[in-house]
């Protein structure tokens, strides 16, 4: 199945881990962040950022993509600054696809990031400091590794949300081959096209195995452990 892919379907393929890897890499620091702050902070409009983070999720995807258009557009305030201060276009070109799948995916990487730091114990983290560790060490010795498996099942998640990204994508980056057609979008042109169902299974196909093993991998990595005894 895999040597029937024709060169423009793996041109889908390839385009599509390259948005979810950059996208996955430029989100991943800020969804631990944000899950650390709702994990640990208490603050005036908590609420209120909870629910943006979360908004993703209940918006149609579509309106979501037209949001990140009219801001990211070129005659969007954000996308016109980008263009006019450092020639950077995000509508219609692939690093556009990447805002997109970025923001879709963005609150499936924060929920598990924030249950698993809410259940590093802190009286870890206060003897640390009393040792006389400072704030990032202890974050990065001690609370990161101890929340490890909900930052990796996080970003699994995130990985696998960005592979199969398509209203978001379309609305913001349009349908363009070789530029922002990402498997989604190859499915649904294939589907549009005369005789293009042989080339829709197929990447079907291979988006159910690349989406089955994300949530294998996942699901694995937040499972909870268990000390081995002697």
């Amino acid at each position: 199945m895999i040597d029937a892919l024709q060169p423009g379907e793996w041109d889908a393929i390839q385009l599509s881990l390259r948005v979810a890897a950059v996208s996955l890499v430029v989100s991943l620091p800020f969804a631990i962040g944000v899950a650390l702050l709702l994990a640990r902070k208490q603050f005036p409009g908590k609420l209120l950022v909870e629910t943006l983070v979360h908004l993703p999720l209940v918006l149609p995807p579509v309106a979501t993509g037209y949001v990140l258009l009219a801001l990211f557009g070129t005659a969007g305030p954000v996308g016109g600054f980008l263009q006019n201060t450092f020639g950077v276009e995000l509508a219609f070109r692939w690093t556009g696809a990447v805002l997109a799948a970025a923001i879709m995916a963005f609150p499936l990487m924060v929920r598990p990031m924030r249950v698993a730091l809410e259940a590093v114990d802190p009286g870890l983290e206060q003897a640390a400091a009393t040792l006389g560790a400072s704030r990032l060490r202890t974050l990065l010795s001690i609370t990161l590794p101890l929340a490890a498996p909900g930052v990796i099942a996080g970003a699994v998640l995130g990985f696998a949300k960005a592979l199969g990204e398509f209203g978001a994508t379309i609305t913001l980056a349009a349908n363009i081959p070789g530029e922002t057609r990402t498997v989604p979008l190859a499915i649904w042109s294939a589907l549009q096209t005369p005789g293009g169902e042989p080339a829709a299974w197929r990447l079907t196909v291979v988006a159910m195995m690349i989406a089955v093993l994300s949530l294998v991998v996942a699901e694995w990595l937040a499972r909870p452990r268990r000390p081995h005894r002697a």
